[in-house]
């Protein structure tokens, strides 16, 4: 019996402004750049951070998100922080930037700019 495998799914759900987003700063990427890269680096009040920069490469244990307009890398290193969580693009009058809802999450610093797991 042929053993099945079912697609994985994503470990982050992108909105479509997200996706829109991605596509815009891919229109306008360095030379060489392959995608974008999410990562969470240790800073801020609370611990960790969301990053969003340009990728000249993958590393091997990145989780790569196809979307329309480019790819999105997760770092390796970061995934276990994002799993089920949430990216969008949300912009105002006053701000524009990447959103998350993170359920790994628990708790936030005040402004918003980091958080712990």
């Amino acid at each position: 019996m042929a053993t099945t495998l079912r697609p994985r799914p994503a470990a982050l759900i992108l909105t479509e402004t997200a996706e829109a987003r991605i596509a815009e700063l891919m229109a306008k990427a360095p030379e060489g750049a392959i995608g974008v890269k999410l990562s969470t680096p240790r800073r801020g009040c609370s611990g960790l951070a969301y990053s969003v920069d340009y990728v000249n490469e993958a590393k091997p244990f990145d989780e790569r998100i196809e979307t329309p307009g480019g790819t999105l890398f997760v770092d390796g290193g970061s995934i276990l922080y994002l799993i089920g969580s949430t990216m969008n693009w949300v912009e105002d009058d006053f701000a524009a930037g990447f959103v998350f809802q993170n359920p790994n999450a628990k708790g936030e610093c005040g402004c918003g700019e980091s958080f712990t797991v």
